[in-house]
């Protein structure tokens, strides 16, 4: 995915994100210069619904012209699986203890 505000805002004639901040609080999103800075400047990693939906209304766009799929060959999108390990024959299977795990109650 990738994230467009700036694109969607420039379309809108809001240049500075200090603009928008403004814009969000009058509908109500009172949100910090950072977090806004933040998501004038880059890809955030999560965002409220709420949120991305007063956005959308302030600038009149959708999520669509805000979050763009970005086409990724098949196999770039998951890293490979690992291949099983394998016992060799006449030897015991390789075990594998879990660091952190609890046993179970007794």
């Amino acid at each position: 995915m990738k994230w467009n505000l700036r694109l969607a805002a420039a379309q809108r004639d809001i240049w500075k994100a200090s603009q928008l901040q403004a814009m969000l609080a009058d509908a109500g999103l009172v949100i910090s210069t950072g977090k806004v800075s933040h998501l004038w400047s880059s890809q955030p990693v999560t965002i409220r619904l709420e949120d991305l939906q007063i956005i959308c209304t302030v600038l009149g766009c959708t999520p669509n012209d805000l979050l763009v799929l970005e086409q990724t060959p098949a196999n770039q999108q998951r890293p490979a699986k690992q291949a099983p390990l394998k016992a060799v024959a006449g030897e015991a299977p390789i075990q594998r203890w879990h660091a952190g795990r609890t046993k179970p109650p007794v």
